[in-house]
């Protein structure tokens, strides 16, 4: 049977972006734009209502932004959807707030329709992270110094090793090749650093773990 498409509502003050990106979505075989908020305060309720697979959330909007939308989702739903924020600026302290809060990745509004629908399809995966080294450069220019956020965090070494590499931006099966695990062994790695550390998704504990100071920036010149 064929792969259904990923259900998306689109949640932006903006109608002309509304209207453009459920447009072009729609004309995709693989994704599948169920409905539209004008705010973020409509989301939780268009959420309950249509069940999308992900919420493509614009991060500034007047009232709820998509930060706050973000949070409420995850306060009120058992399994919300995966949140990808789009926004006209990568290096902005609303993403890293909204990763923070649980988004799972961030696309930026110049995009093309195709690499929108990429994101939104790697994100309703959630097997690797999405622009992997915007995620830590984000991390190591917004979060607090190490320690001050988060505190330590205790895994089994198997454990830390997964999340090293989740902080790669490996998915699943690269991280299975790197430490000559099964796929399946990783995946229960993978929900166990989440469990443990209280993230909504990979992205989230990256940047946790870059809060803690389990991994630092590149140019760090800690031993």
């Amino acid at each position: 049977m064929p792969t259904p498409p990923v259900s998306v509502l689109i949640a932006d003050d903006d109608p002309l972006v509304r209207t453009g990106l459920r447009a072009l979505l729609a004309a995709r075989p693989d994704v599948d734009p169920v409905a539209e908020a004008a705010g973020g305060d409509q989301v939780l309720p268009l959420v309950r209502r249509h069940r999308p697979d992900v919420v493509l959330m614009d991060v500034r909007m007047p009232g709820m932004d998509g930060i706050e939308a973000t949070k409420s989702l995850r306060a009120a739903l058992e399994e919300p959807p995966k949140v990808l924020v789009i926004t006209t600026f990568e290096n902005d302290e609303y993403v890293y707030r909204s990763l923070r809060a649980g988004a799972a990745g961030f696309i930026l509004k110049r995009s093309d329709i195709d690499q929108i629908a990429r994101a939104i399809l790697t994100v309703a995966a959630g097997d690797g992270l999405l622009f992997p080294e915007a995620i830590r450069t984000l991390a190591a220019e917004h979060a607090p110094p190490p320690g001050n956020a988060h505190g330590p965090i205790a895994l089994t070494k198997r454990e830390a090793d997964v999340l090293r590499r989740i902080a790669e931006g490996l998915s699943n099966q690269a991280i299975a090749d790197r430490l000559y695990l099964s796929q399946e062994t990783v995946k229960t790695h993978v929900r166990s650093v989440l469990t443990k550390l209280g993230a909504a998704n990979r992205t989230e504990a990256v940047i946790i773990a870059y809060e803690s100071g389990f991994v630092r920036p590149r140019n760090d010149p800690r031993p």
